[in-house]
């Protein structure tokens, strides 16, 4: 194992491997996700947004169903076990999601978190629905510093 003054130790190249392959079964990115659902027909998955009620009429995912976490842990409440599920909260600052992923796998669902959250859907000039019904679709520029402003794949 080679260490380096700054960064301590690094891993085994197997040892590498197995984590980052771990992560990838675990986690889904924002990109991803957004050309999943718009596709024409079913993604082959659901999105769940996890955050409270006030959260949830400030801005939303189209498409996403409402659980927050207190009540996922109550039951999945119509969630189709046979369907995966991505999880989102807030962003890379709340563990909320990872909560729900927990309690989802718990009962049986197979399950990714959404890297980012929803701060992250809106930072890369993705739609995304505020208030209650109606709900007013908007969509803010891309954020230079979270995602390529003259292209539609940042090409990782």
């Amino acid at each position: 194992m080679q260490t380096t003054p700054a960064l301590g130790a690094f891993a085994a190249p197997a040892t590498a491997a197995a984590h980052f392959r771990a992560l990838l079964a675990h986690a889904a990115d924002v990109s991803d996700v957004a050309a999943a659902l718009a596709r024409d027909g079913d993604p082959g998955f659901v999105l769940v947004d996890t955050r409270s009620e006030d959260a949830w009429t400030q801005g939303r995912v189209p498409g996403a169903r409402h659980l927050p976490t207190a009540v996922l842990a109550t039951g999945a409440h119509g969630l189709d076990p046979g369907v995966p599920v991505v999880v989102h909260c807030w962003g890379p600052g709340c563990n909320g999601a990872q909560r729900a992923a927990l309690v989802l796998a718990e009962q049986g669902f197979r399950v990714k978190e959404l890297m980012g959250g929803f701060e992250y859907w809106a930072r890369e000039g993705l739609p995304y629905e505020t208030g209650t019904a109606p709900a007013v679709t908007r969509r803010d520029p891309a954020d230079r510093l979270t995602a390529p402003l003259a292209a539609d794949d940042c090409g990782c």
